[in-house]
C-alpha cells in the first residue's frame, strides 16, 4: 500500500483523509504547516500528495510547485472547497494528477486514490 502526506489548513480534514484511507491499508501523514510537508516529501519517499488549495502561509498551488521540484516522482490530488477553472488548469500544468472538490466524499476520495496510485504503477 501507499505512503500518502495530506497537507491541510485544518487539522480535522487531515485527519479525515487519514481515517478514510488508512481503512483501505495507507499509511497517510497528516500536516496543517506548508514548511513540515515539504521536509517531509524531502526526506521520505512518498508516493502520493493530497495537497488542499487554502493554506496558512502559501498556496496549494505554490506547495504544489515546490513540492514537485522536491519529489518529482510523488503524485498530486489537488483538493479545494473553492473550486475555479483557473486554479484547476494551472495545477494541471504544475503536474497535479487529479483535482478533488470539497466536501470530501468518501467514495470519490477513494477512487481518485486508487486511479492515481494504479497509474503510477503502470507509468
Amino acid at each position: 500500500m501507499a505512503n500518502i502526506a495530506v497537507l491541510d489548513d485544518v487539522y480535522d480534514a487531515g485527519i479525515l483523509v487519514k481515517r478514510i484511507l488508512k481503512r483501505k491499508g495507507h499509511t497517510v501523514h497528516p500536516f496543517t504547516e506548508e514548511q513540515d510537508y515539504l521536509s517531509f516529501i524531502g526526506q521520505e519517499p512518498v508516493e502520493l500528495a493530497i495537497l488542499d488549495i487554502k493554506l496558512k502561509k502559501l498556496s496549494g498551488v505554490e506547495v504544489l510547485e515546490e513540492s514537485k521540484k522536491i519529489s518529482p516522482q510523488t503524485k498530486v490530488i489537488m483538493l479545494t472547497g473553492f473550486p475555479t477553472i483557473e486554479t484547476a488548469q494551472r495545477c494541471l500544468q504544475l503536474g497535479a494528477d487529479e483535482y478533488l472538490v470539497k466536501p470530501i466524499d468518501k467514495h470519490e476520495l477513494e477512487e481518485k486514490v486508487e486511479k492515481v496510485l494504479n497509474e503510477k504503477q503502470s507509468g
